[in-house]
């Protein structure tokens, strides 16, 4: 058998072969390596987020027995938690060492200088850091153990001294003598104030305030006393530390007292306060001093605080806590955090948080009564005396104030009129407490990319339809690199003219805006309706597919006429302020940065983006398909909508979700457009913020490792996830549309 010397041979080129493999691994390569790294930052997120939402925990340090536990009437621990001081019952003071080598080890004793017997004992708020000893001669002596950092030989030291924050003097409290039984007191910038019940059942508000002596030098203290009318016994006493507010409990009721002006002290409520078929225990100011925590005998604990009511602001219980029950519960707080303690007779430990309403952690830390307590400064460590021993405990509790409760549910902060989505991270006091909630900056992602949409879709899809199925293919050739260049603008280009141009133009032009966006739509299809009433020997000098030539000079006129009446308009409809009639007329606020503002920039930007992938699809689909449409007698208008677009409608669906996927993502234009107020309100003339632009704006100022850095990751995540979720039912539905349509 011969070989055929006229059939062609086929040579397998080696080089191309290795090329079409090459190429295949290294896209299936880097397919994987996408997934691997979008895998990443999802477990890096969840990686930062996880710590927030662990409970709190308590491990006990170590603990010595005292011999004088009897006698402490106070202690508290020092911000390193290394030496702990108890104030004893005749104004002595003891300094432990507590660290962990040296657990228990006495430093020193020092006393406090005492013109009189001891007859009562108070402390101040915890973060003020001060004790005082209530007299017989019914005065009072302020003392503040602290400690003095030095490093001899390079080594850290720290010596215990005792300080008087007004003086070696004592304040006489009451000009009779009587003997101070019971007392609460406050020192705030140069005011002291000091409520003390005396040995003769009086009750009186007496406030010092410091004045320096010009020849002297030394402060001499101008003093103001009331007497308050409180009938039957008197439990506990409590001042505000901003001495404006003053508390006595009597058996189940609580009167409140307006101390602000010394000389006008004011009853400005009474409370029946106790739980039904229940009795007040003990009161305590939570940190910021805004709420009074009220703890019954039924192991209820329940947080009031001022609002807003028919007869001025008043104190109204906002929530409440179960304890274990027991007779005897006393609370206690951190220095400027919601956090509480409960501490009871049955050698029970509660810790919980009042504005996520969580209970953090309980437990038995002693097995008799916890005689006395006391927070470190961090809140990461406490001191307890219970069973005539001295014991420190270690508390693992950093983040309280998280909770999915208070991240996505209305929650009612101190001197809200009632409960709210609201995220405020930061203020410049300490007693600020810090709102996290996502909802509001969700929210303002979610409105953002809407009216960025509505702008854009309309415009990019008609664009887009326009250019690949009508337009002729030499003007399409200039049109479809243009608009797709515009995708290259940095947005934040955009983002600079729409806060520093567009927004105080809109401000100003307001009509004019409304206008355009109105007349620009019907000035268009007007044009198209004349122009197809026009004789053919006009309309054919126009090449096919180049009409849209002829909207250029539409479009500048309507946009000359929409400015050019839009001061003649306000002054004819809205009495020459249009914001103002807003504001008074339809109750609507304008914003500057708006929504308006921001759905016309971030639509300029996602415009492209939409435009490029739908006219594709639009292009895409084969010519026999819309030929075959035609040749049966089908006109452009019928073959576009029942052949074309549906072909093209997995293309043209993706589009849009790549839009929006492009603006819930969006920072830079949000982050100089919208004014950055995190609130919720559908109003076009409002601003908002969303979550790209609030970590962007928060980011650099959160301390690292703290809630408010970790929540940010959280709305990091929240956004992974709301892209996530877009593009999962971009691509279902893609895949639907194609399967169903990929048979035309």
């Amino acid at each position: 058998m011969t070989s055929n010397p006229n059939k062609p041979t086929f040579h397998t080129d080696r080089s191309r072969l290795f090329k079409d493999r090459f190429a295949k691994w290294g896209i299936s390569a880097g397919g994987v390596m996408v997934l691997v790294a979008l895998l990443l930052i999802f477990f890096y997120l969840l990686y930062v987020v996880q710590p927030i939402f662990e409970s709190a925990k308590v491990d006990t340090r170590n603990s010595v027995k005292l011999q004088n536990a009897s006698e402490v009437v106070g202690l508290g621990i020092e911000e390193q938690t290394e030496i702990a001081f108890l104030l004893g019952e005749k104004g002595n003071v003891d300094f432990y060492n507590v660290e962990k080598e040296q657990f228990g080890k006495k430093i020193t004793t020092l006393n406090t200088e005492l013109p009189s017997d001891v007859s009562s004992f108070a402390s101040s708020a915890p973060f003020q850091g001060q004790y005082a000893y209530g007299l017989e001669n019914g005065s009072v002596v302020v003392v503040a153990p602290k400690f003095l950092v030095t490093f001899p030989n390079n080594q850290r030291q720290l010596t215990p001294r005792l300080d008087y924050p007004l003086g070696d003097m004592a304040l006489e409290v009451d000009e009779q003598g009587a003997a101070i039984t019971k007392f609460a007191f406050s020192h705030y910038e140069d005011k002291t104030a000091v409520v003390a019940l005396t040995a003769d059942k009086r009750v009186i508000f007496s406030s010092f305030v410091g004045e320096e002596n010009m020849f002297t030098g030394e402060v001499e203290w101008v003093v103001e006393r009331t007497e308050l009318d409180i009938e039957g016994r008197v439990d506990e006493l409590l001042i505000s530390p901003d001495t404006t507010r003053t508390f006595v409990r009597s058996a189940n009721q609580i009167y409140v007292y307006d101390t602000r002006y010394p000389s006008e002290v004011e009853q400005i409520q009474l409370l029946a306060a106790n739980e039904e078929n229940a009795n007040l225990v003990s009161t305590q100011l939570l940190a910021g001093a805004n709420s009074l925590m009220l703890a019954n005998d039924n192991g209820e604990v329940s947080q009031w605080f001022e609002v807003n009511t028919e007869n001025g602001r008043e104190f109204q219980k906002i929530r409440a806590f179960e304890t274990s029950k027991q007779s005897k519960l006393n609370i206690f707080t951190e220095f400027y955090r919601r956090t509480f303690f409960t501490a009871g007779a049955n050698g029970e430990l509660g810790i919980y948080y009042t504005t996520s309403d969580a209970k953090l952690w309980q437990g038995k830390v002693s097995e008799g009564p916890i005689q006395n307590f006391a927070i470190a400064p961090r809140s990461n460590a406490a001191l307890i005396l219970a069973d005539d021993a001295l014991k420190v405990i270690e508390i693992h509790n950093e983040h309280p104030e998280v909770t999915w409760s208070a991240l996505w549910q209305e929650v009612w902060y101190e001197g809200y009129p009632e409960p709210g989505y609201i995220w405020q991270s930061t203020s410049a006091s300490d007693d600020f407490e810090s709102k996290f909630s996502l909802v509001p900056i969700s929210f303002g992602t979610i409105k953002a990319a809407m009216y960025a949409m509505l702008f854009a879709v309309p415009i990019a899809l008609s664009a887009a339809i326009y250019t690949a199925y009508f337009m002729s293919s030499e003007l399409r050739k200039v049109v479809k690199p243009t608009v797709e260049i515009m995708e290259a603008l940095p947005t934040v280009i955009l983002g600079f003219l729409a806060g520093l141009w567009l927004a105080p133009l809109i401000e100003e032009h307001l009509p004019a805006i409304v206008g355009l966006l109105v007349l620009l739509p019907i000035g268009i299809l007007l044009t198209a309706f004349g122009w197809n009433k026009l004789p053919a020997s006009i309309r054919h000098r126009i090449p096919e597919g180049s009409h849209s030539i002829l909207l250029i000079p539409v479009v500048i006129f309507i946009g000359w006429l929409s400015f050019a009446m839009s001061n003649s308009i306000e002054l004819w409809m809205f009495d020459g302020n249009v914001r103002q009639y807003l504001t008074n007329e339809l109750g609507m606020t304008f914003d500057q940065r708006n929504s308006l503002v921001v759905g016309i920039a971030m639509g300029f930007a996602v415009i492209p983006t939409i435009f490029s992938i739908a006219e594709d699809a639009v292009f895409s689909v084969p010519k026999h398909l819309s030929n075959g449409s035609l040749a049966l007698g089908a006109t452009q208008w019928q073959t576009l909508v029942r052949v074309v677009l549906l072909t093209a409608s997995p293309g043209i669906f993706s589009a849009v979700m790549m839009g929006l996927g492009r603006a819930v993502g969006e920072t830079m234009i949000v982050l100089m457009a919208t004014g950055n107020t995190p609130i919720m309100d559908w109003s076009i003339f409002q601003g908002m913020r969303t979550l790209a632009a609030n970590i962007a704006v928060e980011m650099p100022e959160s301390e690292v490792g703290s809630s408010h850095y970790r929540i940010l990751f959280l709305a990091a995540f929240v956004l992974f996830i709301f892209t996530f979720i877009f593009n999962t039912v971009a691509e279902f539905v893609r895949q639907q549309l194609r399967d169903k349509y990929s048979s035309m």
